[in-house]
């Protein structure tokens, strides 16, 4: 037995909460398994619930591991399966959630709803789990299952003993990502509660890199907290130059080894696999992304045509949203120049408190002109670009002045709405987290379940559409439809979005409906952009391009990782700071941030890291000499 493994069961038989920490590459859910099989061969009688982040892994772990008493399921399906047969409860706390505002109540659902809103011509109606949210139908979706599944914990002890009395042992793979609210439910402990599970968390603190997550479990740890840890040392994965690159980059006291296992990927004849770790820069504005591939191409025989070895990984997603197809819902998403206009005329309206109650945003101009003819530079159109736009499409200007000022003011767009990285494989929904907005989430749910058709998921895919299949008949009218969309043609978004709605492939919803009442001009301006921007969008996503996103990459082994230090104007990460930070800086939000999506892309390679950093500064460049070695920091203006 690993000696990680017996810590683990030490903790377990003192009935103790315990965290397995190990680093990029040390193989934690080799370590869960092995834990799991133990509990089954120490406590036959006892069921264990495995939770996982996505579906790829519910079905490795039932892959490795086949028992009656094994539960694996993501984090929503078992909180569904704790809460969804307490359907009085539900339906109480639903409408309280409601009420409350913790929950969007839809765009079609006037508030405040009464006690009886699930009852509908006299019938109760049963809430059900589903892809998609429709409240009015009783229909919750991803978001209300973590909201509902809160509110019901923290009020009725009778759950909480049923959850704890069904599962002695439940078991979370990838801690760090879990909602917070849901990590305090499983370990607050109620006073008056009489039974207890044992709750094991896998995962690594530094690979905490989505926002809404819990990060790490310090304030549980003993001894003041009541959550014991164990460390997990060896790395399977990488190569030697990576493993030491990687600890010096670390937050915390964990520090990788060369796994001991002559069988594991990184031993080559009972050594571990030197590989190679690169810092590359370049002082020459003429220097381009194509100039240091070119390099890798030449010098170290990379080949960025194979997309599943060597991976480009960018933060700043606007370098390359033309190169991978989706350029168009890229510059919609930025913020176009009608979008931008609007901000300049918020600001200015805020600024003098200006009416606008039941207005126009038309009527609002119009009165700002004849109330401040003086400061009418303040809130027209900035000259350029702006002002361009604006004369460029006037039909789309009309239509946003004849809207309501208090939606035109409040509509938000920005890229994470197109490209946020939360965590997902090709089979996942749009998970809690997402800042993908409910459009996005749409229009990916299109093409994931045309991927599960394909990947035959028969049963997630007839789970996320709702689809009836009863005959052979059926079936040949679920290839024709699927056909329909994947072969769109010059077919538009819209027409698109209205097709999977009348063949059932996929509903629109309420938050469809929102999404398009709150952001009605920027709703409009995607329905108008052809579709194929949206298959490409999702192949960039999912990984199926030689880009990728340094956040997407997460999970992924590749042999060859290059990744682009290039902030994009980005105020959340600062890599001049994840050089050049002090001690009393490494605490900051941004520098811990920074250092943790840096750390996650250098330790994806199996072989070999390049990163490149344009003009940087002399302090930069000697702490990456620290780090990389002398030898392993190139200047590209003299290679």
């Amino acid at each position: 037995m690993a000696e990680e493994v017996e810590q683990i069961m030490h903790h377990i038989h003192e009935r103790h909460n315990f965290l397995l920490s190990g680093g990029a590459g040390s193989g934690k859910t080799y370590t869960l398994v092995q834990v799991i099989k133990q509990i089954i061969k120490e406590y036959p009688s006892s069921m264990i619930a495995c939770i996982t982040y996505t579906n790829a892994g519910v079905r490795e772990i039932e892959r490795r591991v086949d028992h009656k008493n094994l539960r694996v399921s993501t984090i929503h399906d078992f909180l569904w399966d704790c809460i969804g047969s307490f359907q009085k409860e539900l339906r109480k706390s639903l409408v309280y959630l409601m009420n409350s505002e913790r929950i969007r109540s839809g765009s079609n659902i006037t508030l405040p709803v009464p006690d009886d809103f699930f009852t509908k011509d006299g019938e109760i109606l049963k809430i059900q789990y589903k892809e998609y949210l429709r409240l009015s139908e009783g229909i919750i979706s991803h978001d209300e299952v973590i909201a509902v599944a809160d509110y019901m914990f923290n009020h009725y002890q009778k759950l909480r003993e049923i959850v704890k009395g069904s599962y002695p042992f439940i078991l979370i793979d990838e801690y760090q990502d879990t909602n917070p609210t849901v990590v305090k439910n499983l370990l607050t402990e109620y006073e008056g509660d009489r039974r207890k599970s044992i709750i094991g968390f896998f995962g690594d603190s530094m690979q905490a890199i989505y926002d809404d997550g819990v990060g790490d479990l310090n304030a549980y740890l003993a001894p003041n907290g009541n959550v014991y840890e164990v460390l997990k040392e060896q790395n399977r994965r990488s190569p030697l130059s990576v493993i030491n690159l990687a600890n010096k980059i670390r937050l915390d006291n964990l520090q990788q080894r060369p796994s001991e296992d002559n069988e594991a990927p990184n031993m080559v004849e009972g050594h571990v696999k030197q590989g190679k770790a690169l810092f590359l820069y370049s002082n020459n504005e003429r220097t381009t992304v194509e100039t240091v591939r070119n390099y890798l191409r030449l010098h170290e025989h990379w080949d960025f045509e194979d997309s599943s070895a060597t991976k480009e990984l960018n933060l700043t997603h606007n370098l390359i949203a033309y190169k991978a197809g989706f350029g168009t819902l890229m510059e919609i998403h930025r913020g176009d120049g009608i979008y931008k206009y609007k901000d300049r005329v918020k600001k200015f309206v805020t600024e003098v408190a200006f009416d606008t109650e039941e207005k126009t945003f038309g009527q609002v101009l119009a009165d700002l002109r004849k109330t401040y003819p003086r400061d009418v530079s303040k809130y027209e159109p900035s000259r350029g670009s702006q002002n361009n736009f604006i004369r460029e499409h006037s039909d789309w200007y009309n239509n946003v002045l004849s809207l309501p000022y208090d939606i035109v003011a409040s509509m938000f767009v920005s890229p994470d709405q197109l490209v946020d990285d939360k965590k997902q494989e090709e089979d996942e929904g749009s998970k809690t987290g997402s800042k993908r907005s409910a459009l996005v989430r749409h229009l990916m749910n299109i093409e994931r379940c045309i991927y599960m058709y394909h990947n035959n998921h028969v049963a997630e895919f007839l789970r996320t559409t709702e689809y009836e299949i009863n005959s052979i008949a059926d079936k040949i009218a679920l290839r024709e439809s699927i056909d329909q969309l994947v072969n769109v043609d010059d077919h538009s978004i819209g027409e698109i979005i209205d097709k999977a709605d009348e063949l059932g492939i996929v509903l629109k919803d309420d938050t469809l409906n929102n999404y398009k009442q709150k952001t009605p001009y920027i709703y409009d301006r995607v329905m108008e952009v052809p579709y194929r921007e949206v298959q490409n969008l999702y192949k960039y996503l999912e990984g199926m391009t030689p880009f990728s996103t340094q956040h997407k990459t997460k999970g992924a082994e590749l042999d060859n990782v290059f990744v682009i230090l290039d902030n994009g104007h980005w105020n959340n990460y600062n890599f001049e700071k994840l050089f050049t930070a002090n001690e009393d800086e490494l605490n900051t939000t941004v520098v811990k941030r920074t250092r943790k999506i840096f750390y996650v892309c250098c330790t994806r390679t199996k072989e070999n890291l390049a990163v490149y950093y344009h003009t940087p500064k002399p302090n930069v460049l000697a702490k990456a000499t620290e780090w990389f070695g002398e030898d392993n920091v190139v200047d590209l203006d003299e290679a």
